[in-house]
C-alpha cells in the first residue's frame, strides 16, 4: 500500500463561511482523530489531497502536526455533489502492524462464456488487514464462468494476513443469461405503442360532421 506525506496547517475558525474562504484558497477542511487522542482541525493542501484519494485506502502521513506526524487513513470523505472537489476529509489514526477494517474494490478480470451477462452485486468487499497491507484490490476471475454460477464472498482467495469481514454467503457476482434480441426487440416494441395509446387525445369532430349535428 502506497504512503503519501501531506502538510497539514491548523483551523481555529470553523462554520460555512471560513470553510469557503479554505476552499477558495486551494484547501481542504479536515479532521484528524483516534487512538484516545483529541480530535485536531486542520487544513490540507487541495491538489495533493485530491491526487492521494484516487488511490483507495491510501496511507496518508500527515506532518505539521501539533505532537508530529501521524499515519492515517481516509475514513469518510465529502464531495460536491454537481462539481465533485472534496469539501472535507476525516482521517483516522492508525499504526503500523495494527489491524484495520476497510472496504476493498472488487475488480473483474476475464470474460464469462458466450451468452452469458456478468451482474456484480458487490463492488467493494469489507477485510480486515494491517494498516500497511491494505490490498488495493481483490481480483475475481470469470473468464470461461457458465450461465447459472455465482461467486460469494466467502469464495473469494485474499491476501495472506487479509481476512474476511463481510458476510461469507454475501453474493459478490453471478452470471445471467443474456436477453436474445427478441426478447429485447419485444420489450422496445412494447413502450412506445402503450405511449402512443396514452397519447392519443379524445376524438374532436370536424367542422362538417358538427355541421351535420346541428342541421
Amino acid at each position: 500500500m502506497p504512503e503519501v506525506r501531506i502538510v497539514a496547517e491548523p483551523r481555529t475558525e470553523f462554520g460555512k463561511g471560513p470553510a469557503r474562504r479554505v476552499r477558495r484558497a486551494g484547501r481542504v477542511p479536515a479532521i484528524v482523530y483516534g487512538h484516545g487522542t483529541e480530535t485536531r482541525h486542520v487544513t490540507l493542501p487541495g491538489h495533493e489531497l485530491l491526487m492521494a484519494l484516487k488511490t483507495p485506502n491510501v496511507l496518508i502521513q500527515v506532518d505539521g502536526l501539533s505532537g508530529g506526524g501521524q499515519l492515517t487513513l481516509p475514513k469518510a470523505v465529502q464531495r460536491d455533489p454537481i462539481k465533485g472537489f472534496i469539501e472535507h476529509v476525516d482521517l483516522i489514526m492508525v499504526r503500523r502492524g495494527e489491524k484495520v477494517t476497510v472496504e476493498v474494490p472488487v475488480q473483474v478480470t476475464g470474460e464469462v462464456e458466450p451468452g452469458g451477462l456478468l451482474d456484480q452485486q458487490m463492488v467493494r468487499l469489507a477485510v480486515e488487514a494491517e494498516a500497511t497491507q491494505i490490498p488495493q484490490a481483490i481480483e475475481v476471475d470469470v473468464e470461461g464462468m457458465e450461465i447459472g454460477a455465482a461467486v460469494h464472498a466467502g469464495d473469494l482467495a485474499l491476501p495472506q494476513g487479509v481476512t474476511l469481514v463481510a458476510e461469507p454467503d454475501a453474493l459478490v457476482l453471478h452470471v445471467l443469461a443474456a436477453p436474445t434480441a427478441e426478447q429485447i426487440e419485444a420489450e422496445l416494441g412494447e413502450t412506445p405503442a402503450a405511449e402512443e395509446a396514452e397519447a392519443v387525445p379524445d376524438a374532436v369532430p370536424d367542422a362538417s360532421e358538427a355541421e351535420e349535428s346541428s342541421g
